[in-house]
C-alpha cells in the first residue's frame, strides 16, 4: 500500500453507472389518493346511515309504536297471576274474586301466619283422621305421655352388661 500514491479525483460532470437505475414505480400516488377518497366516502356514508338508523329507532321508541303490543299472541285470561304455588309479591285472588294486593301477602306476614297456625295446632286437641280415630294432642301433653309410657327416658344412665365376663360389642 505504501507504493500506491493517492490519486486525485476530479468531478467532470454526470457520473453514470449503468447498473444503478432510479425506480419509477415505488408508490402509485394516484391509486393511494383514490383509496383515501373511497375510504373517506365509505366512512361518511356509514356514519350517515348509522345516524339515520339511530333516529329511526329513537322515533319508534318515542312514538306510537312504544304503546303497541310486542306480540300479536293474545294472553289467556288470568295469566297476569302465575298458578300456585307462587312467590311474592304476586296478588292473590280470593274465593269471592277479590284481589288481595301483594302488600297484604309478604314473606314476613306469611311466616307469621304459618307460625301462628303451627302454634295453634301444637297447643290444641283435634282430629287427624276421625274415621280411624287418630287425634293430635298438645305437645306438652304428648311429651308427658311419652315419658310415662317409657318411650323416652330422662337421664337413662349407662346399662351394665348382663354377663360381666363377656365384653360389650364394640361398634367401629
Amino acid at each position: 500500500m505504501a507504493d500506491q500514491l493517492p490519486s486525485k479525483h476530479t468531478y467532470s460532470g454526470d457520473v453514470v453507472n449503468v447498473e444503478t437505475q432510479h425506480e419509477e414505480s415505488d408508490v402509485n400516488v394516484r391509486a393511494l389518493i383514490w383509496f383515501m377518497v373511497i375510504f373517506i366516502v365509505f366512512a361518511a356514508v356509514t356514519h350517515v346511515g348509522l345516524y339515520l338508523l339511530y333516529r329511526f329507532y329513537r322515533n319508534m321508541e318515542r312514538g306510537a309504536a312504544a304503546n303497541a303490543p310486542l306480540t300479536s299472541v293474545a294472553m289467556p285470561r288470568g295469566a297476569d297471576v302465575p298458578p300456585t304455588p307462587r312467590l311474592q309479591p304476586f296478588p292473590n285472588r280470593m274465593p269471592n274474586n277479590e284481589v288481595v294486593p301483594p302488600t297484604h301477602s309478604t314473606p314476613v306476614t306469611d311466616m307469621a301466619e304459618m307460625r301462628e297456625s303451627e302454634k295453634q295446632r301444637l297447643g290444641t286437641y283435634g282430629w287427624v283422621d276421625q274415621q280411624h280415630g287418630v287425634v293430635h294432642i298438645p305437645i306438652e301433653q304428648a311429651k308427658k305421655f311419652a315419658l310415662q309410657s317409657g318411650v323416652y327416658q330422662v337421664n337413662p344412665g349407662t346399662q351394665q352388661p348382663s354377663n360381666p365376663a363377656t365384653p360389650a360389642p364394640s361398634h367401629p
